[in-house]
């Protein structure tokens, strides 16, 4: 049988070149139809592919029954990584071109295959926990210089370590879901004390999120070959910010309720497995890491980041930002053996932020921190206007894909419109 990823493998869905959901792709997700409960599928090009339906046909069995009839795929994350494995081929094999099972049944096709436009999407998996690193030197060097100088533009222990803290899980919602203006305590350096208010330097921050598909023990360290075995997938993932409430409350411990009101993540996770022939090697690491952060893989990404930013005057996104998840100087392997290094227990349905992605390039800014250099170069938009942080009303959407022969791994898009402070 040939190997889920082969990019000569078709489809008996047509599937157009430029698709984010080819038949080398499949990532799962959670969707309902009207008047049926949430499930779980997969995306084919224009459909969705109702797994609950072909287990109960008896056509897709994944070792535990009723794990795709849930409003979660946490149940099938926790069935580890040879399950993963078979049943993505199994269902490749279900939607090849050459096999008739579904191609020739219609009234199973019709049941099983439903378009992407006629169903709702959902969380895709329960969070258990959620971690935001802050992985990316050209985001941490961009951000020290602004408010440090160049001289001490990164921390001390920036390049030992992934630098993270832990968030929020409560408040991790799926694409399309509205961010409502975050109030909080402001100071701004002129005045003398706080007030309360709504947050006025609102921003956005270009994120990959690692999807924890595996637990690991209280007490346990994990190998770089563990770690890596944990990573079911990976969804883009907006962490929005308070930059003005952040910049009061951040010392001595860190973000808190800058950062607590809202993450988004796009409806599909695309596997680890569906990426492996885009992996790349990070950036060279100096000073070495010490022994129990090295790696031997090749545990970076090909896989370009798009940003787009649609103010409510505006028909159409106007893109602001491209860059690229191999910038990435901790990998996401690195973060999760750095997490669990004192003892940390992690949990299926664990998800990690990679922090802001910015590239060399000033085009490549993964924030409007950076793109507007803290409000000092205001971003020009087509019609006129100009943003050095979100308005009431502007949309923000992030998309991202790997470029293959012929066809694209892709995770469609994460989008996020903000509403007035309430």
């Amino acid at each position: 049988m040939p190997h889920p990823n082969d990019p000569k493998l078709k489809s008996f869905i047509a599937v157009d070149p430029t698709s984010d959901f080819p038949i080398q792709n499949l990532p799962y997700g959670v969707f309902s139809a009207p008047g049926a409960a949430p499930r779980v599928g997969v995306a084919i090009g224009d459909f969705v592919l109702d797994l609950a339906l072909l287990e109960s046909e008896g056509l897709l069995k994944a070792n535990e029954p009723g794990v795709f009839a849930q409003s979660s795929i946490n149940a099938f994350m926790a069935l580890g990584p040879k399950v993963w494995s078979q049943t993505r081929a199994r269902i490749s094999e279900l939607l090849r071109d050459d096999n008739p099972t579904l191609r020739d049944n219609a009234n199973l096709r019709a049941r099983a295959l439903l378009p992407r436009k006629d169903v709702q999407l959902h969380m895709p998996f329960t969070v258990a926990g959620y971690t935001d690193f802050y992985s990316s030197k050209e985001h941490a060097t961009n951000v020290g210089v602004m408010f440090r100088g160049k001289d001490n533009a990164l921390q001390p222990n920036w390049l030992h370590m992934p630098i993270g803290y832990n968030g929020r899980a409560s408040t991790v919602v799926v694409s399309g879901t509205p961010i409502v203006r975050p109030q909080g305590q402001l100071k701004p350096p002129s005045a003398d004390a706080p007030t309360f208010g709504p947050c006025k330097r609102l921003d956005f921050e270009l994120e990959m999120g690692v999807v924890v598909g595996g637990a690991s023990q209280m007490g346990e360290m994990l190998t770089e070959a563990q770690a890596e075995a944990m990573i079911f997938g990976f969804v883009l993932l907006n962490d929005w910010s308070a930059r003005d409430i952040q910049q009061w409350e951040y010392v001595p411990l860190g973000p808190f309720q800058a950062k607590a009101f809202g993450t988004s993540i796009s409806p599909w996770v695309v596997t680890r497995e569906a990426l492996e022939p885009f992996r790349v090697k990070g950036p060279a690491q100096d000073p070495q890491p010490l022994p129990y952060l090295r790696q031997l893989g090749a545990n970076n990404y090909e896989l370009t980041l798009d940003v787009g930013l649609r103010t409510a005057g505006m028909n159409a996104p106007a893109n602001i930002s491209q860059t690229n998840f191999k910038y990435m100087y901790w990998s996401s392997v690195q973060q999760l053996v750095h997490h669990a290094s004192s003892g940390c227990a992690m949990n299926v349905g664990d998800l990690l932020g990679s922090g802001t992605i910015s590239g060399p390039e000033k085009d490549q800014r993964g924030s409007l921190l950076e793109i507007s250099w803290n409000g000092a170069e205001p971003l020009e938009l087509p019609g006129g206007d100009r943003r050095t942080f979100l308005e009431d009303g502007d949309s923000l959407v992030m998309r991202g894909w790997c470029q293959g022969a012929g066809y694209r791994v892709g995770f469609g898009e994460v989008e996020g419109t903000i509403r007035a402070a309430e």
